[in-house]
């Protein structure tokens, strides 16, 4: 029971291991080995002697740690980059719409967390955080893919751009820590690329 696993929803689950010597002989470069696990349907494991499912999957991937390193410096920029369009969006939209802090009735209005929602908005980019977007991403799809070699550069963004999106991937190619991805764009965009 201690050991149960329970998933409500669809998610992966990403974690790094950087081995000291179970590294492949033949190559010379450090690499990491990107370990995922991901269910398509909720799960609920409460017994792992006896557990089998169709809808969990996972896998791993041996990455160059520089790449990863590389990656993981772009994706934060973006992050950043991401940062600042929202807030010069909510800058120009709070300058246009009227404040209204009172209700007729003259009592405070209860704002719901309004960090959650504009983590979770769709972000409007600019010419130039588009095509950083587009290379961070193109770069992501060369790591994830079974033939690298045969990876083309994407065209448009597969997924939704959110802050949260963005974030979420960030986190996931930082070697140092692990990460759960359950926005539905973003997760299916990524399980395609493990296949």
């Amino acid at each position: 029971e201690s050991r149960a696993a329970n998933a409500s929803n669809k998610e992966i689950n990403i974690q790094w291991y950087i081995p000291s010597l179970a590294k492949p002989s033949n190559d010379t470069e450090t690499k990491v080995l990107l370990l995922y696990a991901y269910n398509t349907k909720p799960v609920k494991i409460s017994n792992i002697k006896i557990f089998s499912s169709m809808s969990m999957f996972s896998g791993h991937l041996w990455i160059p740690l520089a790449r990863v390193i590389s990656l993981q410096k772009k994706l934060s920029n973006l992050k950043q980059q991401v940062e600042m369009l929202m807030q010069s969006s909510k800058s120009l939209s709070s300058a246009s719409e009227p404040t209204s802090f009172l209700e007729e009735s003259g009592t405070l209005k209860k704002i719901p967390s309004i960090k959650t929602k504009i983590n979770v908005a769709k972000v409007h980019l600019d010419e130039k955080t588009e095509e950083m977007a587009k290379r961070c991403l193109s770069e992501v799809k060369a790591l994830l893919s079974v033939v690298p070699a045969l990876s083309v550069p994407l065209t448009e963004i597969p997924f939704d751009v959110t802050l949260q999106s963005i974030a979420s991937l960030e986190d996931m190619f930082d070697p140092a820590n692990g990460c759960i991805i359950t926005e539905e764009s973003l997760f299916n965009w990524i399980i395609s690329l493990f296949h």
